[in-house]
């Protein structure tokens, strides 16, 4: 299944709008329809489930609350909520579209359980003594939904793509410690934890009168470093005494301009090809790099 959801029913390829390959008369398939709602079910639930209860029952709860975090981690942390709906929505779109149902009932079975599941998982926070029900993170994620749905209802397409990246970081001696000890030690873990290594894309297509190949993109990017704290690089220990306190630090953020490859206009008769780029999509090509960053201008040969 994994290697042919964006097959259709006829042996049409489907991918997210590639204009020559989209099929518009879609046969249902009911055993599809079926295999998929229980595969969504049980990933989303498992998954919750499962977070529910090997992270938070290790963490005192309370009554449900909010607070405001708006300020930590550069607001790195609210654009990863973004694009974690808006790539599980696009994923799920395509599995959907398998199935042979239409476009608008695809966009609504695969960005409304992307949405309820991280609200749910924002709830979990709410009831957490440690966290608490963010608003920066639920207008973040409800972002991420509406700009696939939206893009999807109106043009069938996704003309601005939300992308990932992330590359190593190297840490001087007396940082490591505290390092590891915010953003664990493995790479998974690192990609996922360390708001320095990573990067946050809206690729764009090109205007048709450039001529140029339909695959190139031009991609703006935000990331930022020097962050070894959500507000500040000083952390304390339960009793309130100093642990690090690295002031000099410096804390910025990152702008970026590169090309971009989008992966699902790359023409090929292999179902497989098409699945693995169509998946793939999610994350920024490494490409020549321009920089703003503390008021200068750097170029990279490539990053990623």
């Amino acid at each position: 299944m994994v290697a042919t959801f964006c097959q259709a029913q006829d042996s049409t390829p489907f991918v997210l709008k590639v204009p020559d390959t989209v099929n518009r008369n879609l046969s249902i398939d009911k055993k599809r329809q079926l295999l998929m709602g229980a595969t969504h079910f049980t990933v989303y639930g498992g998954w919750l489930v499962m977070l529910n209860a090997t992270w938070y029952k290790n963490y005192p709860r309370s009554k449900f609350h909010s607070f405001n975090d708006m300020g930590e981690w550069q607001q790195m942390d609210k654009v990863g909520h973004a694009w974690t709906v808006y790539t599980s929505s696009r994923i799920s779109y395509g599995m959907w579209r398998w199935t042979g149902i239409s476009n608008i009932k695809s966009v609504l079975l695969s960005a409304t359980p992307a949405l309820a599941y991280m609200l749910a998982v924002e709830y979990l926070d709410g009831r957490s003594a440690e966290w608490g029900w963010s608003w920066g993170d639920a207008g973040a994620n409800a972002f991420g939904a509406a700009l696939f749905a939206s893009q999807q209802l109106a043009w069938n397409e996704q003309k601005v793509q939300l992308k990932f990246s992330a590359h190593p970081a190297r840490y001087p001696p007396d940082t490591r410690q505290r390092a590891d000890e915010l953003f664990g030690t493995g790479f998974l873990e690192r990609t996922l934890k360390d708001y320095n290594t990573q990067a946050y894309w809206l690729s764009f297509h090109l205007p048709k009168g450039l001529k140029l190949p339909p695959w190139l993109q031009i991609s703006f990017g935000y990331g930022a470093a020097g962050m070894l704290g959500g507000y500040e690089n000083t952390a304390r220990d339960k009793d309130g005494n100093v642990t690090f306190n690295r002031p000099d630090i410096k804390r910025y953020r990152q702008w970026y301009v590169a090309p971009d490859i989008d992966l699902t206009r790359i023409k090929t008769k292999s179902k497989l090809l098409k699945t693995v780029f169509y998946t793939l999509n999610s994350l920024k090509f490494p490409a020549p790099t321009l920089e703003f960053s503390n008021g200068k201008f750097k170029g990279h040969f490539l990053y990623f």
